[in-house]
């Protein structure tokens, strides 16, 4: 089992920038993928990305990918989802995932979350 915990959300203006970490307990963390997912009221759960254990290959959705980066360091048993250029619409709570049982790209397939951080972006 894997133990997650997410922090660095908060308030920031349209435009700005956060960068939100994801610290990993429990099993060895570069034995797994990670991904971030994201959920607005109202609304599904949605992929965000995704990094490989090793860190050599990302994965990105649509609507993120040029503003957000996805790092990991293995060393801190920790990932990152650095955010630039924030839009009000991606005002969400942000959760981290990891180790999905096959695509990266589904919530259904990973079995450990965080507790999720809030993110708020004003116009």
């Amino acid at each position: 089992q894997v133990q997650l915990a997410e922090s660095g959300g908060g308030l920031v203006q349209a435009g700005g920038s956060l960068r939100l970490s994801c610290a990993a307990s429990g099993r060895t963390f570069s034995s797994y993928a990670m991904g971030w997912f994201r959920q607005a009221p109202g609304k599904e759960r949605e992929f965000v990305a995704a990094i490989s254990w090793s860190g050599s290959s990302t994965y990105y959705a649509g609507f993120v990918k040029g503003r957000f980066t996805i790092s990991r360091d293995n060393a801190k048993n920790t990932v990152y989802l650095q955010m630039s250029s924030l839009k009000p619409e991606d005002t969400a709570v942000y959760y981290c995932a990891a180790d999905p049982t096959g695509s990266y790209y589904y919530a259904t397939l990973y079995n450990n979350w965080g507790q999720g951080t809030q993110v708020t972006v004003s116009s």
